[in-house]
């Protein structure tokens, strides 16, 4: 069993290991590493370890050349199990801070804290992967095809396990410039490919994609946005439908960029929810209704630049939430469950009405209250979940007269439960 020796010229041991398999199978690949990339700290290079994983990492510097010979940005998140799916958001090409990035590795610049894993396990010829700093590896790239080979500084980790090398992914694209929902999608793929399966089958998320590492306008469904469906479709399923006028109706959003004890609470207590019939068969239908609302305002159907905000609109976050509610509460009602499903072929010019939506307000809505169907809060899904379900009585569709009912059923529903939450509070006093 390889050892090192306090006074070895090549390597300093401080990670205050005792000497183990995996210790030695991690200082072989630090000797590799040494090897293959030459770091300026070559002959004095300090193994260290985060204490809070066991984690084994050097931080050095690398020239350029070496850099990008054995580097890649194309890391899978979890290789042995979702090899296919990535660790890293996607390049922004586009981005004011990336261009200067670029333009700054022209000029010389020494780039620091590049994090990577150094291992043979995938890609041997490519054993350097960069988790995190890609927008910087792209930049040292471009400048070092125009001959410019600095020293540039990476922490890298070497013989990770698989919690050690998702923490490792996660931590390293966890700041203020990195969404929740990358965040979000590297939770999940932890937890395993179920979710992102699931989605799939639905049609949610099309064959071999992932979910989207930003929320935007025709990208793919965010984890927030599925596990807000899912989570509304049973929470739906505990309201009475004859009682829907009297009983708490505003559907939830999952929180975003840390852990959702509502999303985690749902696992558990339903463990076999992936086989759920009923939740698949509103998946399939809410995936038909996105389709439709897209198609409904697309260049080549529309003739002319279609309505973005009009086409994503069942992706609003309280439509979708409210709709899925709706569909949990009608599980049980086959009649009006496919009247609420059906919403996605009344209309191929607007499935969900929303110029229709947009003109739905309150007396008591501000001035600056763009209309039923752009805002997320819990009156906005309150209002909706009313809509869907009055939707769903005859089948129609969604008119203006319509949306009028929804939202002062919901006002006049939230007075009735102020007023029974006042005497709650009264009797127990």
């Amino acid at each position: 069993m390889l050892t090192i020796k306090k006074n070895d010229p090549d390597i300093i041991d401080h990670t205050q290991l005792p000497d183990s398999k995996s210790k030695a199978n991690a200082i072989a690949l630090v000797q590799d590493f040494m090897s293959e990339a030459e770091p300026l700290e070559k002959g004095h290079l300090v193994v260290l370890r985060d204490v809070r994983t066991g984690a084994i990492f050097v931080e050095c510097h690398v020239r350029a050349n070496y850099l990008i010979k054995l580097g890649t940005v194309d890391v899978p998140l979890d290789p042995e199990e979702q090899a296919e799916y990535r660790a890293n958001r996607e390049i922004v090409e586009d981005h004011v801070a990336f261009e200067q990035m670029k333009e700054d590795a022209l000029q010389k610049r020494t780039f620091s804290n590049l994090v990577c894993e150094f291992t043979r396990a995938f890609d041997s010829t490519r054993p350097l992967k960069i988790v995190g700093g890609q927008h910087r590896f792209t930049a040292i790239q471009g400048a070092l095809s125009q001959g410019v080979d600095e020293l540039h500084g990476l922490k890298v980790y070497f013989g990770l396990d698989n919690e050690q090398r998702i923490d490792v992914q996660l931590i390293s694209n966890t700041n203020i410039a990195v969404s929740t929902d990358l965040f979000d999608r590297m939770q999940e793929t932890l937890a395993g490919p179920q979710l992102r399966n699931w989605c799939q089958k639905a049609g949610l998320l099309p064959e071999g994609q992932d979910f989207a590492d930003k929320r935007a306008r025709a990208a793919p469904l965010t984890v927030r946005a599925a596990r807000t469906f899912i989570v509304n479709y049973f929470l739906g399923q505990g309201v009475d439908p004859t009682k829907f006028d009297s009983s708490e109706t505003t559907p939830i959003m999952s929180k975003s960029g840390s852990t959702d004890a509502d999303w985690q609470a749902l696992k558990t207590q339903k463990p076999k929810l992936w086989d759920d019939a009923g939740l698949l068969a509103a998946g399939k239908a809410f995936a038909g209704l996105i389709g439709a609302q897209r198609d409904a305002f697309a260049p080549e159907t529309t003739g002319k630049k279609g309505n973005l905000d009009f086409g994503e609109k069942a992706l609003n976050y309280a439509v979708l939430s409210a709709w899925a509610f709706v569909a949990g509460v009608l599980y049980k009602n086959t009649p009006r469950l496919q009247r609420h499903f059906n919403l996605k072929d009344i209309s191929s010019k607007d499935p969900l009405n929303a110029a229709v939506l947009a003109k739905g307000r309150h007396k008591t809505d501000s001035e600056s209250y763009r209309g039923l169907g752009y805002r997320t809060d819990a009156k906005e899904r309150g209002r909706l979940a009313e809509l869907f379900f009055l939707q769903a009585e005859k089948g129609a569709g969604i008119s203006s007269s319509l949306v009028d009912v929804a939202i002062l059923k919901f006002h006049a529903k939230e007075a009735q439960l102020d007023v029974i939450r006042a005497q709650q509070k009264v009797a127990n006093t």
